[in-house]
């Protein structure tokens, strides 16, 4: 311990700001890590219905495409099972003044009183109301409060009855014949909740229910839907973490240079060790501890920045969930012991696993060769041949690891390729700075004479540690560059998808939460009052509804085809458009998104069994179509092909095209007004549009978040390179001084290194970045969502942002040129 302390906790007191920065640069890397984490365990909330609350727990669920019969209640009722069957009803409503909730509807007299819930007046069942309290406390609701719902076509008004308490999510609970006369569900339900009582075999029971009951129906457990929806965002918060870690890869580089520095300063005690009798193994042992300190000591302050960072994000993670996967309330940020033991495991193995190479370099010095300092630098100049050698494997290794499809569901084989291709960055550094440098020897010379040329080749002469400041700095800007061009690509071809898929004028909608998978129905009355209203041309009327297919779930959706074939607002990945949306009316055939068609293997001419109502239909896929609304996929059909088999199926979307001439403000204020009685979201073409972009920025908002706390760390770690540069190389500033020059050339040489090692960054990283985009373009982003993006780099905002980089890490080199430039030449050269 004696040994540890004066080896190693003397120096690092001594070397107070390289400390600091070293112990700051771990803590952010892991504090992104249990952000990520924390916010999204928080923001993808309990997949368990709220429904709970009133009913308990269930034991199985029946559920249709479309909707569950209400006749179907009397068989399964009938069967020799000791179970209760109870209708449901979970739909979005529109409370006046409060806006949309999501409505439960369930049989008040069957349903068995549960601890969080009071039970229901029975003479006052068609009036009274169940609300969540958070909807309670967000209104000021009380028991006695007076609130009016407001269904299809009509609106009425309820008495709460009780408030259920420890609710996080906003719902109202209704009786079932109120829900469905509010609604307009008669006959119709969305599922059929199952309790068994007591003893009774749930496979038995589960076999009997599925027997009397259409193919089509699904009999399954509440669990399996949570698990549905949790496979949904596998990827979505895999990517999180992934993205979350390259701020430890940088850490990573950060504490190999931080330990690399250590050696080469101490080779002369390290030799003195090894010469009076120090193992190597102990040699090992006391670099290793330096650096698991480090890791240990910077995990503790991460886990505090991680929990605030987490508040800080957990909203912009769940808008994310929210628009594109499933509905789903943020919970509170728990962090637990098992989180934090975690964080401490992960930095600190970071840190132990990234200082082994150098370590075990200062456990192999011999005591003579400890005497030679440049005796590692010469060894890296010798080793560059080598080291580009196993840069060309590693990029071969990953360009063939891209050729593989998903494990999973998840593009491991794409991640493992992107860590391949930093490898191969890693292994050309040093032969990437020594040329560089060597190419612009004449312009460093015009631009800062004598330090210009001292600077470039100073970094040549330290060649080990220059090469890991700029592959630090490169993995991170290479980061930014790859998902600035995945994110800008993705933005474009989203814009363009968004011209072609909102040709119409006005469009309509019911009113509640826009996300994925819910689709409120609008009144029958709506579309006859669209046509009628004057300047509306062509209206198309859209179904849209889950479904189920081969397990996961989808959106089955139906259109007038002939209007979108006129319109040209859809784009194929094949084929001509007219003619495969002219072959949809009258017949079975259908369409399917690229996510569908990807995720099930889904190929033109290949028939879908698709489960409508009672009956499975099936449908021809007659074209395979671009889309970006969700990565669920979607199946569409023509309306008359739908209603078919699902005659009563409501419309959930109205697309109204404005007639040649007609005034489109004065068209939608026609609407508005006619239709005011109705709860409808009535929007302009353009409004969708701007909608559309503020969810994909917000979206990846997190990510660029990400991005910027690499970056941040990285700065970090040059700004610490460079000051152990200085402090390395003490007596060569101090001959300089001797030499003649002044403390303006001390500075500026250091400042020029600071800007040497920013270029050479901003290059590296463009070159790894430009490689990485495509594996995220073409491999991560494919497999992981099943969409095609088209290649589009935003060149300005990336020239930007690398400018913005570079005069970062120059301003990273003012604290060490000030340093150096204060040096006294006398004491130096004494104490050297």
């Amino acid at each position: 311990m004696k040994l540890f302390r004066q080896l190693i906790l003397r120096p690092l007191r001594r070397d107070l700001t390289r400390t600091v920065l070293t112990l700051l640069s771990i803590a952010l890397g892991v504090a992104v890590v249990i952000a990520i984490e924390l916010a999204g365990e928080a923001a993808t909330g309990s997949f368990q219905s709220s429904l709970t609350t009133l009913v308990g727990k269930v034991d199985f669920e029946i559920t249709a495409n479309g909707g569950v019969e209400e006749k179907y209640i009397a068989r399964v009722a009938a069967l020799p099972v000791n179970a209760r069957f109870t209708p449901a009803i979970e739909q979005p409503v529109v409370v006046e003044g409060a806006g949309a909730t999501t409505l439960y509807g369930i049989d008040i007299v069957t349903a068995p009183e549960t601890e969080s819930s009071a039970p229901f007046d029975p003479e006052r069942i068609e009036t009274t109301a169940v609300v969540s309290s958070d909807l309670a406390q967000r209104f000021g609701w009380k028991t006695g409060t007076t609130i009016a719902l407001r269904g299809r076509g009509m609106s009425e008004r309820f008495t709460i009855q009780s408030v259920a308490p420890e609710q996080n999510t906003g719902w109202i609970g209704l009786d079932i014949a109120s829900a469905q006369r509010l609604l307009g569900m008669y006959g119709k339900l969305d599922r059929i909740d199952v309790f068994l009582s007591s003893g009774e075999n749930a496979d038995r029971a589960g076999r009997l229910i599925r027997s009397v009951l259409p193919p089509t129906y699904d009999v399954q457990t509440p669990g399996a839907r949570s698990e549905e929806n949790r496979r949904m965002l596998r990827a979505f918060r895999w990517n999180l973490r992934i993205l979350s870690y390259i701020s430890l890869l940088v850490g990573a580089f950060l504490i190999y240079n931080t330990i690399a520095v250590s050696v080469v300063r101490r080779r002369t005690e390290i030799g003195i060790l090894r010469a009076v009798g120090t193992s190597s193994r102990g040699v090992l042992l006391i670099f290793l501890g330096e650096a698991s300190m480090l890791g240990l000591a910077g995990s503790v302050l991460g886990i505090g920045l991680g929990r605030l960072l987490a508040g800080a994000i957990v909203g912009m993670i769940s808008d994310t969930v929210n628009a594109l996967f499933t509905t789903s309330a943020p919970g509170h940020v728990q962090l637990s012991a098992g989180s934090m033991i975690a964080a401490v495991a992960t930095g600190t193995a970071v840190a132990f696993f990234s200082a082994f190479i150098p370590a075990r370099e200062a456990a192999g010095i011999a005591p003579a060769e400890a005497m030679r300092r440049e005796m590692r630098e010469h060894e890296v100049r010798l080793r560059v041949w080598r080291d580009l050698m196993i840069a060309g494997a590693l990029a071969i290794a990953a360009v063939i690891l891209c050729q593989f499809g998903p494990i999973d569901g998840r593009p491991v084989l794409g991640y493992i390729a992107t860590l391949f291709a930093v490898g191969a960055a890693a292994m050309v550094s040093p032969a990437f700075v020594t040329g560089i440098i060597r190419l612009m020897r004449g312009l460093l010379k015009r631009i800062g004479g004598a330090a210009g040329l001292i600077a470039g080749r100073s970094l040549i002469a330290s060649l080990a540690r220059t090469s890991i400041v700029v592959t630090a700095l490169a993995t991170a800007i290479s980061m930014m560059i790859a998902v600035g061009i995945m994110v800008g690509s993705f933005r474009e071809t989203v814009q363009v998808w968004l011209d072609s898929q909102l040709r119409a004028d006005i469009y309509l909608r019911g009113a509640g939460p826009a996300t994925a998978g819910i689709y409120p129905p609008l009144d029958p009355k709506v579309p006859n009052i669209v046509r009628q209203t004057p300047g509306a041309g062509d209206v198309d009327i859209f179904h849209a509804f889950t479904f189920r297919y081969e397990g996961t779930q989808a959106t089955f959706g139906a259109g007038i085809m002939d209007i979108v074939r006129r319109r040209r607002s859809l784009r194929f990945l094949s084929g001509n458009s007219s003619e495969i949306l002219a072959s949809l009316p009258g017949h079975d055939r259908a369409i399917v998104s690229e996510p569908f068609a990807n995720k099930h293997h889904a190929r033109v001419g290949q028939v879908l069994r698709i489960p409508l109502g009672a009956r499975i239909v099936p449908l021809t896929v007659a074209g395979i179509y671009y889309d970006y609304a969700n990565d669920r996929g979607f199946v569409l059909a023509d309306r008359g092909t739908l209603l078919r088999y699902l005659p009563e199926q409501p419309a959930t979307n109205i697309a109204v095209y404005v007639r040649p001439g007609a005034d489109a403000v004065a068209v939608r204020r026609d609407l508005e007004s006619r239709l005011r009685d109705f709860p409808l979201m009535i929007a302009p073409n353009d409004v969708l549009r701007r909608g559309a972009i503020e969810v994909f920025d917000r979206t990846f908002t997190v990510t660029y978040a990400l991005e910027a706390v690499a970056i941040v760390v990285a700065m970090l770690g040059a700004a610490n390179s460079l000051l152990a540069l200085v402090l390395d190389r003490r007596r060569e500033i101090g001959l300089i001084r001797y030499l003649g020059a002044a403390r303006e050339q001390v500075r500026t040489m250091i400042l020029t290194e600071a800007g040497l090692l920013g270029l050479l960054a901003g290059l590296l990283g463009l070159a790894l970045g430009a490689a990485l985009s495509l594996v995220l373009i073409y491999v991560v982003n494919k497999q992981s969502f099943g969409w095609t993006i088209q290649f589009h780099p935003p060149a300005l905002l990336l020239s930007a942002a690398l400018l913005l980089v570079w005069a970062v890490t120059v301003l990273a080199g003012v604290y060490p040129a000030r340093f150096a430039a204060r040096l006294e030449p006398a004491e130096v050269v004494h104490t050297e």
